[in-house]
């Protein structure tokens, strides 16, 4: 087994310049994550999303974006899971977006809402009825004997809601409307591209280089 201290890579796949990145951090995220998307890096919607608990703890997990707009980013989850707890008692988060292969770093940090209860209808309808069914089946982050339990809730749900289930009270979408966005290029030394957005007064952003 290879020492953890001695664990090295260089990075030398691209570059991060404040003349070529887009004016606006949103169509910047939107132009990485294309570009993730056409290199099919492994579940590019894939996201770090940290929050913090009513004793001023922090804690992360990794959830998936499901939908950009103007206002910000979405993903749906259990609103009486340890995150919607967390998030009900503190409404502000960070995301993170990690494209190793790519060598590539997006964080996002601001305030979170729910999203409208149209919005996540339609969104369930989309799903696998399988994972509708599940929303029904798990009840997320409690503590459970064991597997059986899901087995049950689930054949329990199908019986029960049958092949159009309703929506959850208790599941739905958030949607993080973003403060600040920094944008990571790895660089070859560990001299990294970093550049942040930060939200003004006025609704405009400023782009500032970080150090690395």
């Amino acid at each position: 087994m290879s020492k953890l201290s001695d664990l090295r890579k260089s990075y030398e796949q691209g570059e991060l310049d404040e003349e070529q990145v887009a004016g606006q951090p949103l169509q910047q995220f939107k132009t990485w994550l294309n570009e993730a998307l056409a290199a099919e890096v492994p579940e590019p919607n894939a996201m770090t999303l940290a929050t913090v608990g009513p004793e001023g703890r922090p804690s992360t997990r990794i959830v998936l974006i499901k939908d950009i707009d103007e206002r910000g980013l979405v993903w749906y989850t259990n609103y009486e899971s340890r995150k919607g707890r967390e998030l009900a008692a503190h409404p502000f988060a960070a995301l993170q977006f990690h494209w190793v292969e790519m060598e590539r770093v997006v964080r996002i940090e601001g305030r979170v809402e729910q999203v409208d209860a149209a919005q996540s209808d339609a969104y369930f309808r989309s799903r696998p009825l399988d994972s509708r069914l599940g929303a029904w089946a798990s009840p997320q982050s409690q503590v459970i004997s064991s597997r059986a339990v899901l087995v049950a809730n689930a054949a329990k749900a199908a019986a029960q809601h049958g092949l159009n289930p309703e929506r959850p009270p208790h599941w739905g979408g958030y949607r993080l409307l973003p403060e600040r966005w920094e944008f990571w290029q790895g660089r070859k030394s560990r001299l990294h591209d970093r550049l942040s957005y930060k939200l003004q007064a006025d609704g405009s952003w400023l782009k500032e280089r970080l150090a690395p």
